[in-house]
This record gives structure tokens, C-alpha cells and sequence, in this order.
């Protein structure tokens, strides 16, 4: 069993009828991905992509089982998405959406407490398990199924390093992007964690960028658990200046510990292979793995 999802995974979604819904469902199903139906207010009883549309998330777990659910909804109504399928008893929710008013998250973040549902993101390309389930808006073909694990604040980043880790002659197990917004569901630590403890991951590959304790957070983990798994980090953002909001919204110098420089520094000393460049992920993980 990989972390988070598999092939058996049921796989609802919210905004399935909209123009990303529909396009991002489209590619999840050629990929394999078991996508058993999807939520459009309004729109229940009617079918999409030969998949029953529901007018809320609780009628689709009802009919379907769907256990993990994927929203495509505008920024202005995906906080209320989100707590829809927490409280349909969805375990897992992956947001999409970019541009969620922090005060939306922060709601978002105290009403999960206690509850069963793991989110990632919002504002991140999703998870995916090679070879078995995308759920998410990454490009499948670039995910060789192995034995790499890959956790990233950035989109793009991921798809760059599951292709090195494959030109390395090597492949992924799952890759999770947790997105750039200040605040997010599942941490760098959280996802580190979770491959730590997958019998079907050997290695991590953990790309952060400026802002934020997390990948810190995740290092000094890592070390006090014993160093468990060689991880290679990435920090991208290298050359931003402080105080300069870069790409994402979390992605903001605030202070001495949030530079790429003081990040690579702590995770060195965490016993982490940082590498400069993301051009030398696969490279290191290779070397790391023959050691």
C-alpha cells in the first residue's frame, strides 16, 4: 500500500463539470485513475465522462464509496468544498484551487481538527502513486513506478525531479505536492513521515523554497528520527531578494531562517544531500542509493 492512495482508491470530484474539472478528470481517467463520480450543484442525476454527477459530496460517498475527493471549485467557494468532504468523511482531500483567502484556510484548518480528513494543498498539483493513481494535474507519463518518494512545495519542481530521478535510471513511488500558500493541509514534515514509514519508498527527494519553517521543521525531524532513509533536498529560491513575495504566496523572506541559504544550511547539517541545482536531483539520489 503507498501512502495516501493506490489503485484501489475511490476518487470523487468537486467542480467535475467545469472547464478544469472536466479536462483534469479527462487525464486522471486515462491515467487509470479509478474517478467514480463528481460533485456539480444543481447537476445531480445527469452523467459526465460516462461518471453520475451529485449535487453533494455526501450523496456521491453514499452511491459511489468515493473515500478521496479532488476540488476543482473557484476560490471563493472552495474553503466551504473542502469542509463539505470532511464532513462527508472523505479521508482524503486534495484542493487544487490557487488564490483561497487566507482567513478561508484558516477556518479550513481549525474545522479538520480531530476529524478523519487528511488535505493537501490548496494551490498544488496533488498526489500521485506511479503507475497506479493521479490525482492531481501533473503529467503522468513523467512518473516511472520505483522506489522514490518525492514531497514538494512546487509543481513544476516535481514534475523536473520525477523525470531526472527516471533519467537516473531509477522511478517514484508517490509524489506529493503540498502547494505554496501560507497555509496548507498536510506539512513537508507530515509527507516526509509518511514515506519514512512506506515499506515501497527507499529514498526521499524533498524540495522546499523561502518562506516558512517547514523544511526545517522536516530536517531536524528527520534527524532526531535517526536519519532513517537518505532524503535529497532542493531549495528553490536561491537568489530572491528578502521581503519580495516569489510565485507563491507563501514564498516571502520574513525573516534570517527563512533564506534558501540558512534552509540549506539546516538541512546539511541534518545530514540531508542538499544539492544547488535542481539539475543534480537525479544525479545525487542516484550516488546517494549505490552507496
Amino acid at each position: 500500500m503507498s501512502i495516501l492512495v493506490n489503485k484501489n482508491s475511490k476518487i470523487l470530484v468537486q467542480g467535475f463539470t467545469g472547464t478544469e474539472g472536466t479536462f483534469h478528470a479527462t487525464q486522471m481517467i486515462e491515467y487509470g485513475t479509478n474517478v467514480v463520480g463528481g460533485v456539480t450543484p444543481g447537476k445531480g442525476g445527469s452523467s459526465h465522462l460516462d461518471r453520475p454527477v451529485f449535487n453533494t459530496v455526501a450523496d456521491c460517498v453514499k452511491t459511489t464509496g468515493a473515500d478521496v475527493s479532488i476540488i476543482f471549485v473557484p476560490p471563493a467557494f472552495a474553503a466551504d468544498a473542502i469542509m463539505e468532504a470532511a464532513d462527508a468523511g472523505i479521508r482524503l482531500v486534495v484542493c487544487i484551487t490557487e488564490g483561497i483567502p487566507v482567513q478561508d484556510m484558516v477556518k479550513v484548518k481549525n474545522y479538520l481538527q480531530g476529524k478523519i480528513t487528511r488535505l493537501v494543498g490548496p494551490n498544488c498539483p496533488g498526489v500521485i502513486t506511479a503507475g497506479e493513481s493521479k490525482v492531481g494535474i501533473m503529467p503522468g507519463f513523467v512518473f516511472i513506478p520505483g522506489r522514490v518518494g518525492i514531497v514538494s512545495k512546487s509543481g513544476t519542481l516535481t514534475y523536473e525531479a520525477a523525470d531526472q530521478v527516471a533519467k537516473a535510471g531509477l522511478g517514484i513511488s508517490t509524489a506529493v505536492g503540498i502547494g505554496g500558500d501560507p497555509i496548507i493541509g498536510t506539512t513537508t514534515k507530515e509527507a516526509v513521515e509518511l514515506f519514512m514509514n512506506d515499506p515501497e519508498t527507499d529514498a526521499v527527494v524533498m524540495i522546499g523554497e523561502i518562506g516558512g519553517g517547514m523544511e526545517a521543521e522536516a530536517a531536524r525531524w528527520i534527524k532526531e528520527t535517526g536519519n532513517k532513509k537518505p532524503v535529497v533536498g532542493f531549495i528553490a529560491g536561491q537568489t530572491a531578494p528578502p521581503g519580495r513575495r516569489m510565485g507563491h504566496a507563501g514564498a516571502i523572506v520574513g525573516g534570517a531562517d527563512d533564506t534558501a541559504a540558512a534552509k540549506m544550511k539546516i538541512m546539511t547539517e541534518c545530514g540531508i544531500h542538499v544539492v544547488s541545482s535542481p539539475a543534480d536531483i537525479g544525479k545525487k539520489m542516484a550516488e546517494v542509493l549505490k552507496k
